[in-house]
């Protein structure tokens, strides 16, 4: 389990309207960021990322995410990570969780062959996933509160004491460490600009709208 697989299943568990799949995303490559730092197969040089050891990776697209780091100068930027990275991530965790037999998809009616949304099997996965969300686990609650995740035991802004679980794969960081903390803002920037960019795009087509009426 790492920290995307454990974001992507609380969005299908705990979100009664699962976050848009382009926010969902770019959230998905900052877990990514954030697991390959505990593993330390990078670091931060400011915001750029500078690979380190190549480790030996369970989680397919984590092992994805390591293999497509930029390994020469000047390193990218997590900023342009994030939009590189997180281009169809979502999708792609999905596909994995339904690879890897943690989806069912619900039947519609009486016909086999109509079905509807995908729903998560009951798994340890899908219950380790559940236990770090109850335990308010600092960097998981940063993502999903960035992406309108959130319930009843979870408004409060998370803790930045150290999370008192771990992922199984790897150490579960603390968000006072300076480099999760700037993935953590360059998520919000990400998350703040995709919006910015849907506002202006929307406002510009209201414009031409109006031409094409003679408005």
């Amino acid at each position: 389990m790492t920290t995307a697989r454990d974001l992507m299943i609380t969005a299908m568990d705990v979100a009664p309207d699962p976050p848009a799949a382009g926010e969902l995303s770019l959230a998905l490559a900052g877990a990514e960021l954030i697991d390959l730092l505990a593993a330390e197969a990078i670091r931060l040089d400011g915001d750029r990322i500078v690979p380190g050891h190549r480790p030996a990776i369970a989680d397919r697209l984590l092992d994805q995410a390591a293999e497509s780091l930029a390994r020469e100068a000047p390193y990218e930027t997590v900023a342009d990570w994030l939009w590189r990275r997180g281009l169809g991530l979502a999708p792609a965790y999905l596909s994995a969780l339904e690879t890897d037999g943690q989806l069912t998809r619900r039947r519609r009616g009486l016909l086999p062959f109509r079905t509807g949304r995908t729903a998560l099997v009951d798994s340890p996965d899908r219950r380790l996933a559940g236990d770090r969300w109850a335990s308010k686990e600092p960097v998981l609650v940063a993502l999903a509160t960035a992406v309108g995740i959130r319930d009843g035991e979870t408004d409060e802004a998370p803790d930045t004491a150290a999370p008192d679980t771990e992922a199984p794969d790897t150490e579960a960081p603390d968000t006072a460490d300076d480099a999760v903390e700037t993935v953590l803002v360059a998520v919000n920037e990400a998350l703040l600009e995709l919006e910015a960019v849907r506002q202006r795009r929307s406002i510009e087509q209201d414009a031409f709208d109006n031409v094409w009426r003679g408005y």
